[in-house]
């Protein structure tokens, strides 16, 4: 199985933790990211404002979100065309227990086809529609609302296929549309139990960040819970 680190030259700050991921993932190489506020890096992306899809999303992507999609949807695209069967696709700010990823890399090869996209997430949230496997604790599941979030993941190429077609045209960040079973036809896993870790404080804070003005953030908030509530209305079934 190949690997996949998210990775900007220009963020030193994070490529000691990027090499550190090389080293420790099966197969694993650096990917440039797509720098979002490089006009020519995202010439392509037809964006919209959170109307594409119901329900809709209430706020507008920043630079560094819509790089964030681009950045994934370059790595599904190589491996369309590379045919590359499944891959761990990581963003550069994940940290992994070596012994405890190399057992949960064990079932996911048990059950893993280029059919589908598995998340490792570092937030254990998501509640089942239903267990695959429970073992050594480790949970493969099936979520009934997909978790946020996509510091780590095995994607196989089939779903990378199906991704890329559904998202010729961007309203919301990508973990946020995959969530959105229902639109793009892949269903989305969780291992739970992995000892992801996410470290983006360490290594120089987050790349999505957003100034607000008094009182902004909790009516984000707000509207976060309401769109959330929305989601409660779509689950996935085994």
């Amino acid at each position: 199985m190949r690997s996949f680190i998210i990775h900007m030259s220009a963020s030193t700050s994070r490529r000691p933790n990027a090499d550190r991921l090389c080293a420790d993932l099966p197969g694993a190489e650096l990917f440039e990211a797509v720098n979002g506020r490089d006009l020519a890096q995202i010439a392509g992306v037809e964006l919209f404002p959170g109307d594409l899809h119901r329900p809709r999303y209430p706020f507008a992507l920043c630079p560094a979100e819509i790089g964030v999609f681009e950045s994934h949807r370059k790595l599904w695209r190589k491996m369309v065309d590379e045919e590359i069967d499944l891959a761990i696709i990581t963003e550069d700010d994940l940290r992994i227990d070596p012994d405890r990823f190399a057992v949960a890399l064990d079932m996911v090869r048990a059950h893993a086809t280029p059919d589908h996209y598995i998340r490792l997430p570092v937030k254990q949230r998501e509640t089942p529609a239903a267990v695959l496997e429970a073992r050594n604790g480790l949970r493969l599941i099936l979520p009934r609302v997909i978790g946020l979030q996509c510091v780590c993941q095995v994607v196989g190429r089939n779903a990378a296929a199906r991704l890329l077609g559904a998202t010729r045209r961007i309203d919301r960040p990508v973990d946020t549309f995959l969530q959105m079973h229902w639109i793009t036809g892949q269903p989305v896993h969780a291992l739970q139990g992995t000892g992801n870790q996410e470290v983006a404080a360490e290594i120089g804070g987050s790349t999505i960040q957003k100034k607000t003005r008094p009182g902004e953030a909790l009516e984000r908030e707000v509207k976060r819970a309401k769109y959330r509530l929305k989601l409660q209305g779509y689950p996935q079934k085994p």
